[in-house]
């Protein structure tokens, strides 16, 4: 970062404190992520007013030493007792020099500064637009660890259903929404989950409440489990995740008290998405299983599915099989939405492979990848793309063709083959 980068830096930090202490209807998804670890808004700590500024924080935060000293050439800056705090003397100032030096920039990614500038100047910035695009609080780590520290500090209990199950809050999750190729279907059936949060209270109020509970279906590689990490990044909402086949192997004699504390733990820490993986584990054990115990857990888990809901509990309720089959109609009827997860057609494998291709120097027939990859899952088009980029790799190549390809094709192929051979 140059000098002139690092000033401009540090006057946009100081201008953020100042106008957020001066505008009590800014909240903190006005400031930005780096903002929010600059002043201290954490996970264990509450956030306050006044937002304070000093050259130690900078140097622990920004990496940027010095401050004041870097300052010192810009009279709109005031540093007092020693660098302990910096403040802007004449907010009109510092904001007329912040432009002249090449602010705007920083201004259409800081919600803060855009909400004075929509009000001060005529650069058409958007402050709903810069607040839209800034990532909120809810998305982070640490605002997932505070909630979970304050619901444990309220009731030691749930550390055991905390010890059954993935957090991961939406910051945390790599997989992007508009990285999926969906189905038509697929599209109508999370547009209705958005269109009812946004209208919880409406259906309340007409007693509808069997709203967001849905079955994902298809074979492995087709993207369930994507598209329920997606979802937690699009709607902003953190995903519990839990493997039934886990609980119930480890805590045979504790599952059905395990699961009531995962749906309690659930309903606690909304709005979330609870993610239940295997769910036919469910039906096998209705089907094969006599063991008391087993019994008593699956009961306790179509019960538990029955009580909670998106429009009362604020949980989407996400379950995924790669086996229907064996689902009985106690368990399918359960779930109002059932998803269904075949494998992509050609348009759906061309658009599939453009995306995983996006950053990659593909030299490539796609009409011709598109043919060759019939029956292929989104898993085996990955997979088969990582294995031509390897390829290339090995002969020192950054750029990927027909040939390597070819390579990893021959690779999902004998994976296929490997799965189908009996061992006995």
């Amino acid at each position: 970062m140059s000098a002139d980068d690092e000033t401009l830096k540090l006057l946009e930090v100081a201008l953020t404190a100042e106008i957020f202490n001066r505008h009590a209807e800014l909240d903190i998804n006005d400031l930005t992520p780096e903002c929010r670890e600059l002043f201290g808004v954490n996970g264990d700590q509450e956030f306050k007013r006044p937002l304070l500024l000093s050259e130690g924080m900078i140097k622990r935060n920004l990496g940027i030493a010095d401050a004041c000293a870097k300052l010192s050439s810009t009279p709109i800056i005031a540093c007092e007792e020693f660098g302990q705090r910096i403040r802007v003397p004449s907010l009109e100032a510092a904001v007329g020099w912040f432009v002249r030096k090449g602010g705007i920039p920083l201004i259409r990614n800081n919600p803060t500064l855009a909400f004075f500038f929509q009000e001060s100047d005529t650069s058409q910035i958007s402050y709903e637009e810069v607040r839209a695009r800034n990532p909120p609080y809810e998305d982070t780590r640490a605002y997932t660890a505070k909630k979970i520290a304050e619901i444990l500090a309220a009731n030691e209990e749930f550390r055991h259903a905390l010890d059954l199950v993935i957090v991961s809050s939406p910051e945390e999750i790599e997989q992007k929404f508009e990285d999926f190729i969906c189905t038509g279907e697929q599209k109508r059936i999370i547009g209705k989950i958005r269109t009812a949060r946004e209208h919880r209270d409406l259906l309340a109020r007409h007693r509808i409440h069997e709203v967001g509970k849905l079955l994902f279906v298809g074979p492995p590689g087709t993207g369930k489990t994507s598209l329920a990490l997606a979802l937690s990044r699009e709607m902003h909402l953190p995903l519990i995740e839990v493997r039934l086949s886990m609980v119930t192997s480890q805590y045979l004699g504790e599952t059905s008290k395990n699961i009531d504390r995962i749906f309690d733990f659930a309903r606690k820490f909304a709005p979330c998405i609870l993610f239940i993986d295997e769910f036919d584990f469910v039906a096998k054990s209705r089907v094969a299983d006599d063991h008391g115990a087993m019994k008593r857990a699956v009961n306790s888990l179509l019960k538990n599915i029955d009580r909670i809901s998106l429009i009362k509990d604020s949980v989407l309720l996400i379950g995924a099989t790669n086996h229907p089959q064996l689902l009985d109609e106690a368990a399918w009827r359960r779930f109002d939405e059932i998803v269904e997860f075949g494998l992509p057609d050609s348009e759906m494998r061309l658009q599939i492979l453009k995306t995983v291709t996006a950053s990659i120097d593909c030299r490539c027939d796609f009409g011709m990848l598109v043919a060759a990859t019939e029956g292929f899952s989104g898993a085996d088009l990955r997979i088969m793309v990582k294995e031509a980029l390897l390829s290339a790799l090995m002969e020192r190549r950054t750029y990927i063709t027909d040939q390597d390809i070819e390579r990893g094709i021959l690779l999902i192929g004998s994976r296929g083959a490997v799965r189908t051979q009996n061992w006995l």
